[in-house]
């Protein structure tokens, strides 16, 4: 049954929809529903979605928006809290936390794949690529990675974990459980920043790999905050 109108009469409408849409990709995918099933969901008028999103692509568009922050969110979270004595335990933890995320909610993940191929207009914050390339900064300013091997070092984990998970989401590998699961992603993050770690300079540069996100970043660079001190007085 569909949800009074009066629930929405501050602004919680814009909120509804998407959630409504997110329940439908999870039942149906990315592709079978549509903005006037999702208005029926939450007991509202197709004109009255139209008012949020002015088209199903544009509802799509701010969900993935909106499922991409939240994964950076927990991202980062994941490399926050990581413990133990491994030298990589961040950014294993990273690994780790993408690839159960893809796999607790596939369907969902599958619309946040799909976005990452399309230039989203929203600034995402926090971005799973920003997250990633703060740890291997890390990694560099602690001297574990050589600041030679930086260089589109992000591209190249995210090319492994994301793989994993695709693999394992798509049902072409298969694991015994969560733990192995576990076990696979930091045997993966172990081995390609170990690989980092060892790479010879090439005799030619590698190639320069962008993404949506990364071009967008390369295009508008984020500008920093003043500090006090360089602010003119009132």
């Amino acid at each position: 049954m569909g949800v009074s109108k009066e629930r929405y009469h501050h602004g919680e409408l814009r909120a509804a929809l998407l959630d409504a849409a997110e329940l439908l990709v999870r039942e149906r995918g990315v592709d079978g529903w549509s903005l006037r099933e999702v208005s029926a969901r939450v007991g509202v008028s197709p004109s009255a979605a139209y008012h949020h999103f002015d088209s199903r692509d544009a509802l799509v568009r701010t969900l993935s928006e909106r499922v991409i922050a939240r994964l950076g969110e927990r991202l980062r979270r994941a490399a926050h809290r990581a413990s133990g004595d491994h030298r990589h335990r961040r950014l294993i933890a990273y690994g780790r936390s993408y690839v159960r995320w893809a796999l607790e909610d596939p369907a969902v993940a599958r619309l946040a794949f799909a976005a990452g191929r399309t230039d989203l207009r929203t600034p995402i914050s926090p971005h799973p690529h920003d997250v990633l390339a703060a740890e291997l900064d890390r990694l560099v300013d602690t001297g574990e990675l050589p600041s030679a091997a930086r260089p589109g070092a992000e591209f190249v984990v995210w090319a492994a974990v994301h793989g994993l998970a695709t693999l394992l989401t798509d049902g072409l590998v298969h694991l015994d459980g969560p733990r192995a699961v576990d076990r696979e992603a930091e045997r993966l993050i172990d081995a390609v920043l170990t690989g980092l770690t060892r790479e010879q300079p090439p005799a030619h540069p590698w190639p320069t790999p962008r993404s949506a996100h990364s071009q967008r970043l390369t295009d508008h660079p984020p500008v920093a905050p003043a500090s006090k001190s360089s602010q003119a007085p009132a």
